[in-house]
């Protein structure tokens, strides 16, 4: 049996019962195609089921505010691409009469929709013969293949991108996709494949040669951005003080409480830090450590602290976005996952008058 054969046969007998996969429909598609890039199946599905349950046409999801839609993605991280996607939704109301496209040169003119998204979505919706190309599809074509050369540099992709459509050219195109990306996910991982009862195993070159754990190769290239997010809890009564996140950094456009943000741990540099604490909320200010938090992003890590204060005054620049809710209005608003987890462990101390 080819490849291909071998792939799709293997899918018919092991393939996940997922509600995209009963579908057609464009619009339903790339709703979890974007909702679970960088995201495992089993955290995004819940997502996916609320998305549709809320906004079950293009329309209904081009007709929400962007808030609604942040609060709705809310603890999926890469708030990105909830933005983008209320950009598209709107731009194909406007520009395709609410018919979500299925051809790929369409697609890949949409915000948010990158060359693998709109393969996906053409060869899914449309049966259009374009090869996708996720993490799952190069880890299985490196291996079974031998490819060597890196999978992120320009060189990598090319040839890839070639083998791929090769293979996926005189196929079901929407069967051998899924199959394919099925098959890296579920057989073919990154750690721990299945290699013992893999139907493919005969044909595979990392296999053959021993270099199961060597394949794909990727360059690192990646630095990590270390910060320091000092957060500033301020209640009055029921209410609490909040921030709206600007542009131009991570989380635009979600509330978080008043910050100073420091270039190394308060606790090394104090003199900067009391000064800076003062000149924002006073010099008869006083401060307690609520908790602290280490947070990992894909390009930073950040480290939180939460502070408890009394006797303070308010003086941010007027360019901050700074204003006075309710706790019940603060859960409506969407927010990062760090400022979730800090109000889910600490709301006795938020109720306190």
């Amino acid at each position: 049996m080819s490849f291909q054969s071998e792939i799709i046969n293997w899918y018919e007998a092991h393939k996940r019962d997922l509600p995209w996969r009963k579908t057609r429909d464009a619009y339903v598609i790339w709703l979890s195609e974007v909702i679970l890039q960088q995201t495992r199946v089993e955290q995004g599905l819940p997502y996916f089921n609320r998305f549709l349950e809320n906004y079950p046409t293009v329309q209904d999801f081009a007709g929400a505010s962007e808030t609604q839609i942040l609060k709705l993605w809310q603890g999926l991280g890469y708030y990105s691409r909830g933005r983008n996607m209320l950009h598209t939704a709107i731009e194909v109301c406007a520009q395709h009469n609410g018919q979500f496209p299925t051809k790929y040169e369409q697609l890949i003119t949409l915000k948010g929709i990158g060359e693998y998204t709109a393969a996906a979505i053409a060869s899914f919706s449309s049966n259009e013969s374009k090869a996708v190309l996720d993490g799952n599809v190069f880890r299985v074509l490196a291996r079974y293949f031998g490819v060597a050369e890196p999978i992120n540099t320009g060189a990598g992709k090319k040839q890839f991108s070639t083998l791929a459509q090769s293979l996926v050219s005189g196929q079901d195109a929407s069967i051998y996709n899924q199959a394919m990306m099925e098959f890296g996910a579920l057989q073919c991982k990154p750690k721990s494949p299945d290699c013992l009862n893999c139907p493919i195993q005969t044909g595979c070159f990392a296999n053959q040669q021993n270099l199961v754990h060597t394949l794909p190769v990727k360059l690192n290239k990646l630095k990590k951005r270390i910060r320091y997010f000092n957060y500033f809890v301020c209640r009055s009564d029921d209410a609490i003080l909040v921030n709206k996140r600007s542009a131009g950094d991570i989380w635009q456009e979600l509330y978080d409480f008043p910050l100073i943000e420091t270039v190394e741990m308060h606790q090394n540099d104090q003199e900067s830090f009391q000064e800076k604490l003062k000149n924002v909320f006073g010099t008869t200010c006083k401060i307690n450590t609520i908790s602290r938090q280490k947070h990992l992003l894909t390009h930073q890590t950040i480290y939180v602290e939460f502070f408890g204060l009394d006797n303070y005054i308010i003086n941010f620049n007027k360019h901050t976005e700074i204003k006075w809710v309710s706790l019940a209005e603060f859960d409506e608003l969407p927010q990062p996952k760090v400022i979730t987890n800090f109000m889910n462990m600490h709301f006795n101390y938020l109720e306190k008058p």
